[in-house]
Protein backbone atom coordinates (compact mmCIF):
# COMPACT_ATOMS: atom_id res chain seq x y z
CA UNK A 1 0.00 0.00 0.00
CA UNK A 2 3.05 1.96 0.84
CA UNK A 3 4.41 1.70 -2.94
CA UNK A 4 0.99 2.18 -4.79
CA UNK A 5 0.90 5.96 -4.74
CA UNK A 6 4.54 6.16 -6.26
CA UNK A 7 3.71 3.45 -8.79
CA UNK A 8 0.88 5.63 -9.75
CA UNK A 9 3.05 8.53 -10.55
CA UNK A 10 5.35 6.22 -12.31
CA UNK A 11 2.66 4.70 -14.90
CA UNK A 12 1.50 8.14 -15.09
CA UNK A 13 4.90 10.12 -15.80
CA UNK A 14 5.65 6.71 -18.33
CA UNK A 15 2.27 7.63 -20.17
CA UNK A 16 3.10 11.39 -20.74
CA UNK A 17 6.37 10.22 -21.95
CA UNK A 18 5.05 8.15 -24.29
CA UNK A 19 2.07 10.49 -25.79
CA UNK A 20 4.35 13.50 -25.42
CA UNK A 21 8.00 13.13 -25.59
CA UNK A 22 9.19 11.95 -29.13
CA UNK A 23 12.56 10.10 -30.12
CA UNK A 24 13.75 13.23 -32.06
CA UNK A 25 13.49 15.26 -29.38
CA UNK A 26 15.04 12.88 -26.79
CA UNK A 27 17.84 12.73 -29.92
CA UNK A 28 17.95 16.60 -29.34
CA UNK A 29 18.84 16.74 -25.55
CA UNK A 30 20.89 13.50 -24.91
CA UNK A 31 24.65 14.68 -25.15
CA UNK A 32 26.20 12.24 -27.45
CA UNK A 33 29.08 11.75 -24.98
CA UNK A 34 28.32 8.31 -22.81
CA UNK A 35 30.09 10.41 -19.46
CA UNK A 36 27.92 13.08 -19.93
CA UNK A 37 25.43 11.21 -20.62
CA UNK A 38 26.08 9.04 -17.62
CA UNK A 39 26.24 12.23 -15.68
CA UNK A 40 22.82 13.93 -17.12
CA UNK A 41 21.07 10.88 -15.54
CA UNK A 42 22.52 10.52 -12.75
CA UNK A 43 21.24 14.30 -11.92
CA UNK A 44 17.97 14.20 -13.24
CA UNK A 45 16.10 12.00 -10.31
CA UNK A 46 16.65 15.34 -8.07
CA UNK A 47 13.74 16.17 -10.11
CA UNK A 48 11.47 13.18 -9.80
CA UNK A 49 9.87 12.35 -6.58
CA UNK A 50 9.51 8.41 -6.69
CA UNK A 51 10.76 5.22 -4.69
CA UNK A 52 12.42 2.27 -6.55
CA UNK A 53 8.85 0.92 -7.08
CA UNK A 54 7.88 3.68 -9.42
CA UNK A 55 11.23 4.64 -11.56
CA UNK A 56 11.05 1.12 -13.20
CA UNK A 57 8.17 1.82 -15.55
CA UNK A 58 9.54 5.19 -16.04
CA UNK A 59 12.88 3.96 -16.75
CA UNK A 60 11.42 0.92 -19.41
CA UNK A 61 9.76 4.02 -21.19
CA UNK A 62 12.91 6.29 -21.09
CA UNK A 63 14.97 3.61 -22.96
CA UNK A 64 11.90 2.63 -25.19
CA UNK A 65 11.87 5.93 -26.44
CA UNK A 66 15.54 6.01 -26.97
CA UNK A 67 17.36 7.01 -24.17
CA UNK A 68 20.76 5.13 -23.97
CA UNK A 69 20.95 2.86 -21.51
CA UNK A 70 24.05 4.19 -19.71
CA UNK A 71 21.26 7.29 -18.95
CA UNK A 72 18.20 5.39 -18.18
CA UNK A 73 20.18 3.16 -15.57
CA UNK A 74 21.95 5.76 -14.18
CA UNK A 75 18.72 7.49 -13.74
CA UNK A 76 16.68 4.48 -12.33
CA UNK A 77 19.35 4.43 -9.57
CA UNK A 78 19.74 7.63 -8.35
CA UNK A 79 16.04 8.54 -8.48
CA UNK A 80 14.65 7.53 -5.56
CA UNK A 81 17.13 8.38 -3.12
CA UNK A 82 18.26 11.97 -4.37
CA UNK A 83 14.92 13.11 -5.13
CA UNK A 84 14.10 16.21 -2.61
CA UNK A 85 11.91 14.13 -0.37
CA UNK A 86 14.45 11.52 0.03
CA UNK A 87 16.87 13.66 1.05
CA UNK A 88 14.79 15.88 3.52
CA UNK A 89 13.48 12.91 5.11
CA UNK A 90 17.15 11.94 5.95
CA UNK A 91 17.87 14.99 6.82
CA UNK A 92 15.02 14.96 9.54
CA UNK A 93 15.68 11.34 10.40
CA UNK A 94 19.48 11.91 11.38
CA UNK A 95 18.64 14.71 13.79
CA UNK A 96 19.20 17.60 11.03
CA UNK A 97 22.70 15.97 10.46
CA UNK A 98 23.48 17.71 7.14
CA UNK A 99 26.51 15.14 6.61
CA UNK A 100 24.38 12.10 5.89
CA UNK A 101 22.08 13.37 3.41
CA UNK A 102 25.60 14.37 1.34
CA UNK A 103 27.19 10.88 1.96
CA UNK A 104 23.85 9.06 0.98
CA UNK A 105 23.53 11.74 -2.63
CA UNK A 106 27.44 11.64 -3.57
CA UNK A 107 27.76 7.88 -2.85
CA UNK A 108 24.36 7.05 -4.90
CA UNK A 109 25.71 9.24 -7.46
CA UNK A 110 29.20 7.41 -7.54
CA UNK A 111 27.37 3.93 -7.19
CA UNK A 112 25.21 4.54 -9.92
CA UNK A 113 27.62 6.22 -12.57
CA UNK A 114 30.08 3.40 -12.43
CA UNK A 115 27.42 0.56 -12.58
CA UNK A 116 25.69 2.91 -15.25
CA UNK A 117 29.17 3.06 -17.83
CA UNK A 118 29.73 -1.08 -17.27
CA UNK A 119 26.28 -1.96 -17.64
CA UNK A 120 26.59 0.11 -20.99
CA UNK A 121 30.07 -1.40 -22.43
CA UNK A 122 28.51 -5.09 -21.01
CA UNK A 123 25.39 -5.03 -22.76
CA UNK A 124 25.32 -3.44 -26.13
CA UNK A 125 21.90 -4.02 -27.22
CA UNK A 126 18.88 -2.76 -25.13
CA UNK A 127 18.42 -5.73 -22.62
CA UNK A 128 14.60 -5.31 -22.31
CA UNK A 129 12.03 -8.36 -22.43
CA UNK A 130 9.41 -6.38 -24.71
CA UNK A 131 10.62 -4.40 -27.12
CA UNK A 132 8.87 -1.04 -26.58
CA UNK A 133 6.67 0.50 -29.76
CA UNK A 134 8.59 3.33 -31.73
CA UNK A 135 5.44 5.05 -32.57
CA UNK A 136 5.60 8.35 -30.09
CA UNK A 137 2.20 7.80 -28.83
CA UNK A 138 0.29 8.54 -32.42
CA UNK A 139 -2.66 5.82 -31.21
CA UNK A 140 -3.49 3.74 -27.57
CA UNK A 141 -4.03 0.22 -27.68
CA UNK A 142 -4.05 -2.45 -30.40
CA UNK A 143 -4.05 0.26 -33.27
CA UNK A 144 -1.11 1.73 -31.85
CA UNK A 145 0.88 -1.39 -32.77
CA UNK A 146 -0.30 -1.31 -35.92
CA UNK A 147 0.20 2.26 -36.73
CA UNK A 148 3.88 2.49 -36.16
CA UNK A 149 5.46 5.19 -37.95
CA UNK A 150 2.56 7.23 -38.45
CA UNK A 151 2.36 10.42 -36.86
CA UNK A 152 -1.23 11.70 -35.89
CA UNK A 153 -2.33 14.99 -34.90
CA UNK A 154 -5.22 14.75 -31.28
CA UNK A 155 -6.61 17.21 -29.55
CA UNK A 156 -5.24 18.18 -26.24
CA UNK A 157 -7.67 16.06 -24.49
CA UNK A 158 -7.09 13.00 -26.70
CA UNK A 159 -3.78 12.69 -25.78
CA UNK A 160 -5.05 13.14 -21.70
CA UNK A 161 -7.02 9.85 -22.91
CA UNK A 162 -3.99 8.30 -24.15
CA UNK A 163 -2.15 9.16 -20.54
CA UNK A 164 -4.23 7.48 -18.56
CA UNK A 165 -5.48 4.30 -20.93
CA UNK A 166 -1.25 3.79 -21.16
CA UNK A 167 -0.89 4.42 -17.51
CA UNK A 168 -3.85 2.65 -16.29
CA UNK A 169 -2.41 -0.28 -18.48
CA UNK A 170 1.29 -0.52 -17.21
CA UNK A 171 0.13 -0.22 -14.13
CA UNK A 172 -1.68 -3.74 -14.15
CA UNK A 173 1.77 -4.85 -16.05
CA UNK A 174 4.47 -3.79 -13.34
CA UNK A 175 1.34 -4.06 -10.23
CA UNK A 176 1.66 -8.13 -10.33
CA UNK A 177 5.29 -7.98 -9.73
CA UNK A 178 5.29 -5.64 -7.08
CA UNK A 179 2.46 -7.86 -5.14
CA UNK A 180 4.50 -11.05 -5.72
CA UNK A 181 7.78 -8.80 -4.16
CA UNK A 182 5.55 -7.96 -1.11
CA UNK A 183 4.88 -11.22 -0.39
CA UNK A 184 8.58 -12.43 -0.71
CA UNK A 185 9.55 -9.59 1.12
CA UNK A 186 6.98 -10.41 3.87
CA UNK A 187 8.04 -14.21 4.07
CA UNK A 188 11.56 -12.60 4.76
CA UNK A 189 10.76 -10.77 7.31
CA UNK A 190 8.51 -13.31 8.90
CA UNK A 191 10.82 -16.59 8.62
CA UNK A 192 14.63 -14.40 8.85
CA UNK A 193 14.37 -12.51 12.56
CA UNK A 194 16.62 -9.36 12.18
CA UNK A 195 18.51 -10.10 15.36
CA UNK A 196 20.15 -13.40 12.86
CA UNK A 197 21.57 -10.39 10.25
CA UNK A 198 22.94 -8.31 13.43
CA UNK A 199 25.22 -11.04 14.76
CA UNK A 200 27.04 -11.60 11.59
CA UNK A 201 27.82 -7.45 12.03
CA UNK A 202 31.41 -8.27 13.10
CA UNK A 203 33.72 -5.74 10.87
CA UNK A 204 33.42 -3.39 8.43
CA UNK A 205 32.54 -5.24 5.42
CA UNK A 206 30.62 -8.02 7.30
CA UNK A 207 28.88 -4.89 8.68
CA UNK A 208 28.23 -2.92 5.21
CA UNK A 209 26.71 -6.72 3.86
CA UNK A 210 24.22 -7.75 6.77
CA UNK A 211 23.18 -3.95 6.38
CA UNK A 212 22.58 -4.75 2.57
CA UNK A 213 21.24 -7.68 3.46
CA UNK A 214 18.61 -5.99 6.05
CA UNK A 215 17.86 -3.34 3.30
CA UNK A 216 17.60 -5.94 0.85
CA UNK A 217 14.73 -7.76 2.69
CA UNK A 218 12.85 -5.04 4.37
CA UNK A 219 12.27 -3.64 0.70
CA UNK A 220 11.51 -0.16 2.37
CA UNK A 221 10.33 3.00 0.33
CA UNK A 222 13.04 5.10 -0.07
CA UNK A 223 10.96 7.97 1.69
CA UNK A 224 10.49 6.61 5.19
CA UNK A 225 14.06 3.86 5.28
CA UNK A 226 16.13 6.37 6.75
CA UNK A 227 14.45 6.65 9.70
CA UNK A 228 14.97 3.21 10.19
CA UNK A 229 18.80 3.06 9.32
CA UNK A 230 18.98 6.21 12.12
CA UNK A 231 17.78 3.67 14.55
CA UNK A 232 20.71 1.65 13.75
CA UNK A 233 22.83 4.34 14.70
CA UNK A 234 24.04 3.04 18.00
CA UNK A 235 24.68 -0.53 16.34
CA UNK A 236 26.40 0.20 12.84
CA UNK A 237 29.10 2.33 11.93
CA UNK A 238 28.42 5.19 9.38
CA UNK A 239 29.92 3.00 6.74
CA UNK A 240 27.64 0.42 6.73
CA UNK A 241 24.58 3.09 7.60
CA UNK A 242 25.59 4.24 4.06
CA UNK A 243 25.19 1.12 2.25
CA UNK A 244 22.10 0.72 4.03
CA UNK A 245 20.83 4.22 2.41
CA UNK A 246 22.34 3.29 -0.96
CA UNK A 247 21.55 0.02 -1.55
CA UNK A 248 18.02 -0.03 -0.56
CA UNK A 249 16.90 2.26 -2.62
CA UNK A 250 18.46 0.58 -5.79
CA UNK A 251 17.96 -2.96 -5.06
CA UNK A 252 14.98 -4.75 -3.25
CA UNK A 253 13.24 -8.05 -3.08
CA UNK A 254 10.01 -5.38 -4.50
CA UNK A 255 11.81 -3.91 -7.22
CA UNK A 256 13.97 -6.82 -8.26
CA UNK A 257 10.70 -8.47 -9.30
CA UNK A 258 9.48 -5.90 -11.34
CA UNK A 259 12.82 -5.31 -13.19
CA UNK A 260 12.87 -9.06 -13.77
CA UNK A 261 9.44 -8.00 -15.89
CA UNK A 262 11.18 -5.73 -17.94
CA UNK A 263 14.61 -6.53 -18.13
CA UNK A 264 16.08 -10.15 -19.33
CA UNK A 265 17.19 -12.02 -16.30
CA UNK A 266 21.18 -11.81 -17.23
CA UNK A 267 21.42 -8.11 -17.06
CA UNK A 268 19.73 -8.12 -14.01
CA UNK A 269 22.10 -10.55 -12.72
CA UNK A 270 24.65 -8.70 -13.66
CA UNK A 271 22.78 -5.02 -12.05
CA UNK A 272 22.58 -6.65 -8.52
CA UNK A 273 26.12 -8.34 -8.95
CA UNK A 274 27.87 -4.34 -9.60
CA UNK A 275 24.95 -2.74 -7.43
CA UNK A 276 26.60 -5.19 -4.88
CA UNK A 277 30.00 -4.82 -5.44
CA UNK A 278 30.50 -0.87 -5.78
CA UNK A 279 28.28 -0.02 -2.79
CA UNK A 280 30.42 -2.22 -0.49
CA UNK A 281 33.35 -0.35 -1.75
CA UNK A 282 31.78 3.19 -1.47
CA UNK A 283 30.24 2.10 2.46
CA UNK A 284 34.07 0.76 3.29
CA UNK A 285 35.97 4.11 1.87
CA UNK A 286 32.82 6.01 3.83
CA UNK A 287 33.53 4.12 6.89
CA UNK A 288 37.28 5.03 6.40
CA UNK A 289 36.81 8.78 5.96
CA UNK A 290 34.00 9.38 8.43
CA UNK A 291 34.00 6.21 11.31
Amino acid sequence: MEAIPFILIGVLVSGFIQMFLTERWIARVMPRNRVLATMLGCGVGILFPSCECGIVPVTRRLLGKGVPLHAGIAFMLTGPIVNPIVLISTFIAFGNDWRMVLIRGGMAMCVAFCVALLLSLMFPVLPLRVKEPLASGSVVGTEAHAAVGIVRKRSVWGQIQGVIAHAIDEFFSVGKYLVFGAFLAACMQTFVPTSTLLHLGGNAVTSSLVMMGLAYTMSLCSEADAFIAASFRSTFSTGALSAFLVFGPMLDIKNTMMLLGAFRVKFVLVLIGLVSLFTLAGSLLVGRLFG
